[in-house]
């Protein structure tokens, strides 16, 4: 899982694409440690800076909704082997494997809006 970032530049940094990894502070925000992030595919850029909390913010809304999704398997078969954050076998019988490029795709910018008159109760 990779966040979203604005490119440099002032031609591209209007639009919206996957950067290197997700800053510390973008983990701390999301309550995942950062040994178990490298773990359950999550990528880490130790160098990445936060600028704004808006960016901040839909990085860590993206890592919350890829937590939610997240089944982990036990490593081991038996009970004992079971951890705080595996899912329940009963969950696990017929899950299929994501095979997609992207696990969460990069937002789509909305439509420009049609341009009308200014009404009174706007002036």
């Amino acid at each position: 899982l990779r966040p979203v970032v604005h490119p440099p530049t002032q031609r591209y940094n209007m639009k919206l694409r996957l950067g290197k990894g997700f800053t510390l502070d973008e983990l701390k925000e999301a309550k995942i440690p950062r040994k178990f992030a490298k773990t359950i595919g999550i990528s880490i850029d130790h160098r990445r800076r936060n600028r704004c909390t808006e960016s901040l913010q839909v990085n860590v809304e993206r890592l919350k909704l890829y937590m939610s999704k997240l089944l982990l398997f036990p490593k081991k078969s038996g009970t004992k082997s079971v951890k705080k954050g595996d899912t329940p076998r009963s969950e696990l019988k017929n899950v299929a494997q994501n095979t997609l490029k992207e696990i969460i795709p990069v937002p789509k910018p909305s439509l420009r809006i049609k341009s009308r008159a200014i009404t009174s109760e706007e002036k």
